[in-house]
This record gives structure tokens, C-alpha cells and sequence, in this order.
């Protein structure tokens, strides 16, 4: 039996996003959202929204808050960084890996050479602290299998994976550590923010809304969560944990990632973005590459679906959202009429669910508003993203939806740039020109990807688990 037990000294803190009500007793937040009733000696503990374990009692109520969603970790224990191996894996990328290699002077480091043309070759350098091994695969055999190869040969308590393509940041190591004092991490991801940011209209695209860039907000990663896995592209794990799982699903040339990180869930373990670890990646900027990469990431959601039944979906909204939307869209007083009686079920629902809430009906309202706007939001994506093939189909034979579809491109994409908008970044123009052909190339690759596999199931949209 694995032990769950919070170290003292271990911190959390009330996420800001978290609403409480009745003197903290009753907390909603959480991604998915969530209620959660305190006792009122637990909510006692939590004082002004931090709570530091100092005893088996507090030591639950923080294992409930993280795992409720609502809060997030303040570890003070750090492991050593000793106790980490890098482990690199390679495919005709000697200048990036130079590039990599200068960082990490003061740690051990496995390079796995998976068939590049020519074989690596790794320098000595003075004043190098750490040592680097170089493994080599004489035929190429993917990523996946270059990282096991170097786990194989790992025994440090810890491994972080890092490709040839990135660079981290002053501290990445350090801040991503710390997650560790809780002895149910299994896997924590840094932010991969970009190397090059503007240096082209393209890479300052990229440089706002990186397929592999997952934000600001720190979080748990949970399927169906804000946060649902993390790239392989930086990753620190427990190197035991992993071996046990099986390490990288080595079939798999792309979204092993993802698979990597719903095993883990699955088989209990807590896995954490942390956006304050940064490691630069060097995005491609080039149209060509860039394009066919958006595509090869779309083709991942068919064997994920296959491995994953039900998690891969999409569009995941409820019902209710649906069918409002649908009413909505008919732009009559009647459908309006119908949306609005439709929004009251849930409303009923929730109204009940939030009984000991100061007002619960108003309290249930605006959730019933915050999920009804949400929902809207991920149809919206979905329709330019993952079935633009339907959408334009039915545009070309429907004025009416024509009209609809361009003006919910535009504010979508406008909404879209407003929230993810970095300093520097583009124009809203072209930014949703960009936006829209990345949804393109994403779609089409989903598309392939089904049709490939016979399997109709990456496309299904689905209802959220209750």
C-alpha cells in the first residue's frame, strides 16, 4: 500500500478562481467544478485560505482540498537535484543538443541517439560537473522508445525528459522538485514557452498560443480537466512509478504523451503543471513545418481513443447546453423561449445542490450562466477546430449558417486572442487568420487519423461524466 500521508510542513492554498460560502464552509471551484462541504473544524483550519499539514487531521483536509481541485500545493521540502537524471532523446538534432548540453553542465545527463545519419558524438567540456552517457538506436524507432531506453538505464529516484529541441530556464529543476514531498506526485511539467518569440509573424503566433504552451494558471492534470496532460517535451517523474507503469507506450508516434498521463491517473497517481518552471522550446516557424506538425498532432486523438475509451471526445458539453444551443440558433423569439426554460432544469438542479448557500438560487443562476457561456465557447472551437469539414460543408449549402459560422469565427477567434495575448504578440487580424488555419490542420489530422484507424470514436461528442 502506498503511503498518502502529507509531510508537516506541507502548504496549500485556496485556488483564487474558488468561491466560498457560509464562513468557508462550502467551497465551489475546481476544474471540472465541484462543491465541497467542510466540516466547520475544517474549515476552521483553513483560516484565510492556506493551510500548513502539522498533524494527521490537517494532513486530510489538505489530501481533500488538492484532490478536490480547489487548492494548490505550497511543498517547503525539496529533493535534491542529484537525485535527477536528464534523459535526451535525439534524432538528427546535433546543434540542439549542443545547445541543451550547456545547460546542464552540473547534471547527469543520457543521450539517446535514436538512428540519427550520423552518430552522436558529445564533447568533453571543462568545468563540467555532471557526466553525459550517449545510447544509441541503430534504426530509428521513435521517440517513445528512445525515452525507455534511457529510463532502462536511469537509477536516480528521479528522470526528467528533456527534448533536443528546448532549453530550460534558470531554476525549471528546483521549482518542479518541490511537488515531490507529496508522496503521490508521480509527474510534474513545466511551462514550454518559446525560444524564439519574434522573430517571425508565425513565431509570435506560436509564441501566444503554442500547442504546447498550457498557461499561466498551475493546476492538477486530470483528464477532462483544464489541464489534461502535459507534452513530453519537458517532464520530471518518478523513475520507479514509471517503470512500473510500463515507461512510454512505445506503438505509439504520437500523443504518447497523453496516454503516459491518463495511465497514470488511472492507476491513482496525482500528476501537477507547474507554470513557474520554465523550459523555452524552439517552435517551428516555418508555414510548411508548422502546418504538417498541427496535423500530425491531430492524428494522436484516433489511438488515443482506442486505448482510452470515453476520455477522448471533441466536444464534451451537457445536454442541456446542447439543446439550448440548438433552440439558440434558430435566431426566433420561440427558440429564445425554449433556451431559456430549457437553462431551467439545470437551474432546478443546481438550486438543490447548493442548499446552505447564502441565496442558493442566485448562487445556481450564475453557474447555470458561467456553464452555459462555457459550453458556447468549446461548440464554437469545436465547429472551426475539430468538425470544420461539417461546418463549411453546411455553409456552403445554408445562407443562414454561413452568416452564423463567419460571425462566430471572428468572435471566437477575437475572444480567443484577447485571453491568450502575450506582450509583443500579433494584431487580432491575423492572429485569427492563424488561429483558424491551426484549427485546420489540427481537424484534418483528427479526420485522418479516424479514417486510418476505422474508428469513428475520436469524433463522437460526448456528455461530461456527473
Amino acid at each position: 500500500m502506498r503511503h498518502d500521508r502529507l509531510p508537516d510542513g506541507f502548504g496549500v492554498r485556496i485556488d483564487p478562481r474558488v468561491r466560498a460560502y457560509s464562513g468557508g464552509r462550502i467551497l465551489i471551484g475546481g476544474s471540472p467544478a465541484r462543491l465541497l462541504r467542510l466540516a466547520p473544524e475544517a474549515a476552521q483550519m483553513i483560516g484565510d485560505g492556506y493551510l500548513e499539514v502539522n498533524s494527521p487531521q490537517s494532513a486530510m483536509v489538505a489530501r481533500r482540498l488538492l484532490d478536490s481541485g480547489v487548492a494548490n500545493p505550497r511543498p517547503r521540502l525539496l529533493p535534491s537535484p542529484e537525485d535527477v537524471t536528464v534523459i535526451v532523446p535525439l534524432h538528427n538534432n546535433p546543434d540542439g543538443l549542443d545547445r541543451l548540453l550547456a545547460t546542464l553542465r552540473q547534471h547527469t545527463v543520457i543521450v539517446v541517439d535514436d538512428g540519427s545519419d550520423e552518430p552522436v558524438q558529445v564533447a568533453d567540456e571543462h568545468g563540467r560537473r555532471g557526466q553525459v552517457k550517449v545510447l544509441r538506436h541503430d534504426q530509428q524507432r521513435g521517440p517513445a522508445a528512445a525515452r525507455n531506453t534511457g529510463l532502462r538505464e536511469a537509477s536516480t529516484q528521479f528522470v526528467a525528459f528533456l527534448d533536443s529541441d528546448v532549453v530550460p530556464r534558470s531554476g525549471w529543476l528546483e521549482v518542479m522538485l518541490g511537488h515531490f514531498s507529496d508522496p503521490q506526485v508521480a509527474l510534474v511539467a513545466p511551462r514550454i514557452v518559446a525560444l524564439d518569440p519574434e522573430s517571425t509573424t508565425l513565431a509570435r503566433y506560436e509564441h501566444t498560443r503554442s500547442s504546447l504552451d498550457l498557461g499561466r494558471r498551475e493546476s492538477a492534470v486530470r483528464s477532462g480537466g483544464v489541464v489534461s496532460y502535459v507534452p513530453s517535451a519537458a517532464l520530471l517523474v518518478r523513475r520507479e512509478v514509471l517503470e512500473s507503469e510500463g515507461g512510454f507506450d512505445e506503438s505509439m508516434q504520437v500523443a504518447e504523451d497523453v496516454d503516459l498521463c491518463w495511465r497514470l491517473e488511472r492507476a491513482g497517481w496525482r500528476l501537477r503543471y507547474e507554470p513557474a518552471a520554465h523550459v523555452a522550446h524552439d517552435h517551428r516557424v516555418s508555414f510548411r513545418e508548422w502546418f504538417r506538425r498541427k496535423l500530425f498532432y491531430g492524428t494522436g486523438a484516433a489511438p488515443l481513443s482506442q486505448r482510452h475509451a470515453g476520455k477522448v471526445s471533441p466536444l464534451q458539453i451537457p445536454k442541456w447546453t446542447g439543446l439550448a444551443a440548438l433552440f439558440l440558433a434558430t435566431r426566433t423569439r420561440w427558440g429564445l423561449l425554449a433556451a431559456m426554460l430549457t437553462l431551467l432544469v439545470p437551474l432546478r438542479r443546481l438550486r438543490i445542490a447548493f442548499a446552505g448557500v447564502d441565496n442558493p438560487t442566485g448562487v445556481a443562476a450564475i453557474y447555470v450562466a458561467r456553464g452555459f457561456f462555457a459550453g458556447l465557447w468549446r461548440l464554437s472551437s469545436a465547429m472551426f477546430r475539430h468538425y470544420w469539414p461539417i461546418t463549411l460543408a453546411a455553409m456552403v449549402f445554408s445562407r443562414r449558417i454561413r452568416q452564423t459560422a463567419l460571425t462566430l469565427a471572428l468572435a471566437e477567434g477575437a475572444v480567443d486572442w484577447y485571453t491568450h495575448r502575450e506582450p509583443g504578440g500579433l494584431d487580432p487580424l491575423r492572429y485569427i487568420a492563424f488561429r483558424r488555419i491551426d484549427d485546420i490542420g489540427y481537424g484534418t489530422g483528427l479526420w485522418l487519423g479516424a479514417w486510418r484507424a476505422g474508428s469513428p470514436a475520436a469524433l463522437r461528442p460526448t456528455a461530461p461524466p456527473r
